[in-house]
């Protein structure tokens, strides 16, 4: 429980520091088509960190390992799909993009779960 609410703060003070890294230090050196791609990574990041914020608390009021499994799916959203998109958007690296959708895959499996943790509750 603890462990989920301290995965979001920190995954949500990281998303600040690349979305500010991206702002200041690279939209000179990027594209404005990889600049776009690194914002829509740094967007999702901040949506699931504040969604793995949301679960952190729902984790407290009603335990259980759906939840856990919500937020565990969340998390491993936030590195596959933002992260594929950083390196992407960063080196060039295309087939990196490849992974992204498997990131998006766990946003989705993490959201259902939880609804699957509050039906059953």
């Amino acid at each position: 429980m603890k462990t989920i609410l301290i995965t979001a703060a920190v995954s949500l003070a990281l998303a600040v520091v690349i979305g500010a890294f991206g702002a200041h230090g690279l939209k000179s050196k990027l594209s404005p088509e990889m600049m776009d791609v690194y914002k829509t990574g740094v967007e999702y990041h901040f949506y699931h960190a504040l969604g793995l914020l949301l679960v952190g608390i729902l984790s407290i009021q009603m335990p259980s390992s759906l939840i856990n499994f919500s937020a565990l799916f969340l998390f491993l959203g936030i590195v596959i799909f933002s992260g594929s998109l950083y390196v992407l958007a960063i080196t060039g690296i295309k087939w990196i993009g490849a992974i992204t959708p498997i990131g998006g895959l766990c946003f989705i499996a993490g959201w259902l779960l939880l609804v699957l943790a509050v039906l059953k509750k």
